[in-house]
């Protein structure tokens, strides 16, 4: 191959990275939160593509904070055990005996392989749970089904997060990678918590440029199933009108957008994890492939993605 042909070839290259110097100098030091989920956890390529981003995003000069679930691991090794999986209003029947599933497949599975993809890198990713230096601060969740609350076990609501231990990582040239398990302040148990809950609450607390959040479709659909359109952009208070009109896997996640855009969070991303390094196309680039939730006064005035 002549020189010539060689610096033809580069050129797409170079308009890559031109194209994403602006983002990146609007991002140099900014906390982004990531909710690692769907089929982005259980497949081999995209798990490995999935920790590429965020060492990527860790070098260039961002602060990434991942906080995972592990819903797929967590059903395998239920059944391993002999106990049912069951959900009640979107979320995991959580029994005392299926909790130490939860726990165990989290901190001990799910964590550990995460971590270990990152630190392929350098010795750069720090795994704790919401339960260390007391995190995630949950209470007793109980969810109102036809109007009466119902018992789901061990299942927990974010009343609180200390972001001392994620700070001190972050301070310290880390990336935490958090398990979405709290620590009751009342009764001392441990709770499972909904990871793209704990993952906007932390977004929150911690004053995050942006939380991204990884799933198993495109983005938000103009009018699912009727049409397969993604929104591109939306303010919160057109967010909340589409809530009630939401699958129920969907809920959580905006559910999560919205808290964090309008508790500081300067943009919330519902991203499709399908897509190999969906998190450099969002952030870095002018189009972005997902729906981006902006705060109302902001929505009206940024020329983001227009």
């Amino acid at each position: 191959m002549s020189g010539a042909t060689r610096k033809h070839t580069a050129l797409p290259k170079a308009r890559i990275l031109i194209e994403a110097l602006p983002w990146l100098t609007r991002h140099q030091g900014k906390i982004v939160v990531i909710k690692f989920g769907g089929n982005a956890m259980v497949d081999e390529d995209l798990k490995a593509a999935f920790a590429q981003d965020v060492v990527f995003l860790h070098h260039a000069g961002l602060r990434p904070v991942v906080v995972h679930g592990g819903g797929p691991q967590i059903s395998a090794q239920l059944d391993r055990h002999g106990l049912v999986s069951e959900f009640k209003a979107g979320l995991r029947v959580t029994t005392d005996e299926a909790m130490d599933v939860v726990r165990m497949v989290l901190a001990g599975q799910v964590q550990r392989e995460l971590v270990g993809l990152l630190n392929e890198h350098g010795p750069i990713a720090v795994g704790i749970t919401g339960e260390d230096a007391h995190t995630i601060n949950a209470t007793k969740h109980m969810p109102v089904i036809d109007g009466e609350p119902v018992d789901i076990g061990r299942v927990g609501e974010v009343t609180r997060i200390d972001t001392g231990a994620v700070e001190a990582l972050l301070k310290d040239g880390r990336i935490p990678v958090i398990s979405s398990i709290a620590r009751a302040e009342d009764d001392g148990h441990v709770y499972n918590v909904n990871a793209d809950t704990a993952a906007a609450a932390l977004a929150a607390a911690l004053g995050a440029e942006t939380l991204m959040v990884l799933t198993d479709v495109e983005g938000l659909y103009e009018n699912w199933p009727l049409s397969d359109e993604v929104i591109s952009r939306l303010s919160a208070t057109e967010l909340e009108k589409l809530l009630p009109d939401l699958s129920s896997g969907m809920v959580p996640k905006m559910e999560g957008c919205l808290f964090a855009v309008r508790n500081g969070v300067n943009t919330a991303r519902v991203i499709d994890g399908r897509v190999p390094h969906s998190i450099l196309l969002e952030i870095f680039t002018d189009e972005g492939i997902g729906t981006m939730v902006l705060p109302d006064g902001r929505a009206a005035s940024t020329t983001e993605r227009e």
